[in-house]
């Protein structure tokens, strides 16, 4: 199945996790990558964040499937890094179709006791990142009529949680935007929807400070998986990035042509399982 035969497909936090895994099914069913990474560490991030080898992994991973890759160091958080991003690869891949907004990072800490940096930090990144990419590719697909675009929030983009008030807050921020981009350009041939995930197993959150954020006590794997479970319906610690870039690739293909500004939970049933225990008696 070749659904994006001559695509191209950008994606923003490509060089790992949830970023290197939709690279990847991208490429294996026809797409040429642009991807890119801030290979450098963020002080208020308590794990570390993917560096140049893990970029350059990825492009050999999406070469391996007969695909050209484009790797990038550039920094979600600077406008003028992703405006060079966009307008290289178009330059040298001759276009944009899709666009994976997927740049994101964790940390974890009750509001009270917030640093201003963490709450910079996060709100740069996850959110202001995911206007300047797409502020950045956006001209590039009004000027063609088309494009696809894919926005990873989360589902604290729909609820709040615990220690976790600056990422729910960049989150909701998303999604408010995913719907304007939306009622923007629908006349554009521009689609955009939001993808809102449990938790991922990925290396943002296989770390002490989240897994003490989700009750693990201590913070070992053996007591994550116990303790990552309690939010979600269905008894599962975390879902699989696989299963995230299942439903990135159907909302970024043409059979999901009429789908635009919405937001897709694929939360293992969390926030239903939330609204039943508030209403249980």
């Amino acid at each position: 199945m070749n659904r994006f035969e001559g695509k191209v497909a950008l994606i923003t936090g490509g060089a790992r996790g949830q970023g290197r895994c939709h690279a990847e099914n991208l490429a294996r069913e026809g797409a040429d990558i642009v991807i890119c990474d801030i290979c450098q560490q963020i002080d208020s991030v308590p794990y570390k964040l993917a560096d140049k080898d893990d970029l350059i992994k990825t492009k050999k991973i999406v070469e391996a499937q007969g695909r050209n890759c484009l790797a990038v160091q550039a920094d979600v958080r600077n406008f003028q890094q992703m405006q060079e991003l966009a307008n290289t690869a178009v330059s040298e891949c001759g276009k944009i179709d899709i666009l994976v907004s997927n740049a994101g990072i964790a940390s974890a800490s009750l509001l009270s006791e917030m640093s201003e940096q963490m709450w910079r930090d996060m709100i740069d990144t996850d959110l202001t990142g995911g206007f300047n990419i797409i502020r950045a590719v956006l001209p590039h697909m009004i000027q063609r009529q088309y494009g696809r675009i894919a926005v990873i929030a989360s589902q604290l983009g729909l609820t709040g949680g615990k220690t976790q008030g600056h990422y729910a807050a960049a989150k909701h921020g998303l999604i408010g935007m995913v719907e304007t981009v939306a009622i923007e350009n629908a006349e554009n041939g521009i689609t955009i929807n939001a993808i809102c995930p449990t938790t991922v197993d990925t290396a943002m959150v296989h770390n002490d400070s989240l897994y003490k954020a989700f009750g693990a006590e201590p913070p070992t794997y053996e007591n994550a998986l116990k303790a990552f479970p309690k939010p979600n319906a269905i008894p599962v610690p975390w879902i699989e990035p696989q299963e995230v870039s299942n439903l990135l690739m159907f909302l970024v293909s043409d059979e999901a042509r009429y789908i635009t500004g919405a937001d897709y939970r694929i939360d293992a049933g969390s926030l239903a399982s939330a609204v039943s225990k508030r209403f249980s008696m």
